[in-house]
């Protein structure tokens, strides 16, 4: 496999993490993460895959959309570092949607032809 195919085999993964997020599909999401995953919030909060998965999932955070902006992916073997500037759309404290602009950075690796996130973090917010 060349290097634009598995750009875009990244690009298509980090897609799906947001689809998932948007769903609530606890399932897609966990198949999505490595079994070592770990994210730092944009506070600062450092949480497993378990904890994410509950978090995103069962209404901690309750997700309208993720937009992910122009992507940079760099491989190297069967490691992928992905950065962007996503637009998040979530319900916030107040029960109304809270819009949220911020860096996020991904490193996805390969695991038997499939790409897993292994970690993450977004932030600080931008606005």
């Amino acid at each position: 496999m060349g290097e634009v195919e598995a750009v875009e085999e990244v690009r298509r993964a980090a897609e799906a993490r947001a689809a998932a997020l948007v769903a609530g599909d606890a399932g897609s999401l966990r198949l999505l993460l490595h079994e070592r995953f770990r994210w730092t919030t944009h506070t600062g909060l450092v949480i497993d895959r378990d904890e994410y998965v509950r978090r995103n999932t069962e209404g901690v955070a309750v997700w309208r959309s993720q937009a992910l902006g122009e992507t940079q992916i760099a491989i190297v073997g069967d490691t992928a570092v992905l950065l962007t500037v996503v637009t998040d759309v979530v319900v916030g404290s107040q029960a109304e949607d809270e819009e949220l602009t911020m860096p996020m950075t991904q490193v996805w690796v390969r695991v038997r032809d499939t790409w897993r996130c292994l970690a993450g973090h977004g932030g600080p917010r931008l606005h």
